[in-house]
C-alpha cells in the first residue's frame, strides 16, 4: 500500500512469502505494544482505542483486538476482529475499520472473565454480520464435509 498507510495479507498461505526476498524487514510491522492504544476509527467517527490484543496460544494470530470506548460511553470494551481492519494510519495512531459506530456500540461487551468459547466467537460475528474466521481454517472445512 502507498504512503502512510499499511497492506494486510489475510491469505495466511502467501505469509511466508514476505521473509523469502533479500530484504526481510518490513517498515509497517509494529508490536501490540506499541499500537496499544491508538485509536479506532469506525466508518463514520472514532470509537474507541486499543486496550490490548488477544492472540491465539497456538497460531500466533492476532484475533482480536480490545477496544476501550470509555471515553465515548461508561467503561465498556468490546472485541473487534483484525480481519476488518481497512488500514492503519502510523502517523495519525489509528487504526481505521469497516464498521459503524453504533455497530460496535452495540457490541457484546467484553470483559477480563468473558470465556472466548466458539459460541461467544459465534455470537460476536453474528452481531458484526461477518464470517468468522475460523470458517476459511482447514480444520473447519474438513468438519463441514
Amino acid at each position: 500500500m502507498w504512503g502512510d498507510y499499511s497492506y494486510i495479507e489475510r491469505d495466511r498461505n502467501k505469509w511466508g512469502n514476505f521473509t523469502k526476498g533479500a530484504k526481510t524487514w518490513d517498515r509497517h510491522l509494529r508490536s501490540t505494544h506499541e499500537v496499544t492504544g491508538y485509536h479506532l476509527q469506525a466508518l463514520d467517527g472514532e470509537i474507541g482505542h486499543i486496550e490490548d490484543f488477544v492472540i491465539d496460544d497456538e497460531t500466533w494470530a492476532i484475533r482480536y483486538l480490545i477496544v476501550g470506548t470509555k471515553n465515548w460511553w461508561p467503561g465498556k470494551k468490546v472485541l473487534v476482529s483484525p480481519q476488518w481492519i481497512e488500514r492503519v494510519s502510523w502517523s495519525e495512531s489509528k487504526v481505521f475499520v469497516n464498521v459503524s459506530r453504533e455497530t460496535i456500540k452495540h457490541s457484546p461487551e467484553y470483559t477480563e472473565a468473558s470465556l472466548l468459547t466458539r459460541d461467544y466467537e459465534t455470537g460476536l460475528h453474528r452481531h458484526y454480520n461477518r464470517k468468522g474466521y475460523w470458517a476459511d481454517e482447514p480444520a473447519a472445512k474438513e468438519h463441514s464435509r
